[in-house]
């Protein structure tokens, strides 16, 4: 499928990923090697001559793949259960698993790309970490596959660094009907580094 004809998934709604060999062999190593240049687009201090053939050549990568744009449920992003965090761009690398204890825990590791600034990682990108742990311990926990997020809250505690990976450590509060109550943690050690709560609610058949 190309772009422009894209058409709606049949399922419609919040739907979970339908596992796919897309891509091939070579998908985890593209996906790889487009978080490399998103870090060396933070940190490189190269030369104007070095930026103008980076760009040259990035345009021709884009023109590569551009006939090949489609919508969400054609491409492997995120589909590709063999791959880490699913081939998905766009998720922090992490690692997470259900204990016996019954809670989600596992490790994150914000990369370059992260920074906020003086060694920081971005507010934002722990929003989006938090969305996906405790998104991730709702679905789990309770067998949910169709769920959206109603509220989510932060606490920063402490400076949450860059390029070092952090234990993440989550479990379900409560349920109430559709509501599902989470909330979770990142640390380093002992020290705790971020909070979160949030709720999450079952989605009706079909709804969006």
């Amino acid at each position: 499928m190309v772009a422009g004809h894209h058409h709606r998934h049949p399922g419609g709604g919040f739907n979970p990923p339908e596992p796919t060999t897309k891509g091939g062999p070579d998908y985890g190593r593209f996906i790889e090697a487009v978080r490399k240049l998103q870090d060396h687009a933070r940190a490189a201090d190269a030369p104007d001559d070095v930026i103008t053939e980076a760009a040259d050549l990035l345009e021709k990568v884009s023109a590569l793949l551009t006939p090949f744009d489609t919508d969400e449920w054609h491409s492997p992003s995120g589909r590709r259960m063999d791959l880490f965090v699913r081939g998905n761009i766009l998720t922090v690398p992490m690692s997470a698993r259900k204990t016996d204890a019954g809670r989600i825990e596992g490790w994150a590791r914000f990369a370059r790309f992260h920074l906020g600034r003086n060694g920081a990682v971005h507010g934002g990108a722990l929003g989006l970490l938090f969305d996906t742990v405790l998104g991730l311990t709702a679905s789990v926990l309770t067998g949910s596959t169709r769920q959206r997020t109603a509220y989510l809250t932060i606490n920063y505690r402490n400076i949450v660094p860059i390029e070092k990976k952090l234990q993440v450590d989550a479990g379900v509060d409560r349920v109430d009907g559709r509501k599902i109550f989470v909330s979770g943690r990142l640390t380093d050690g002992d020290t705790v580094l971020t909070e979160a709560d949030a709720l999450f609610v079952r989605l009706k058949p079909g709804q969006p």
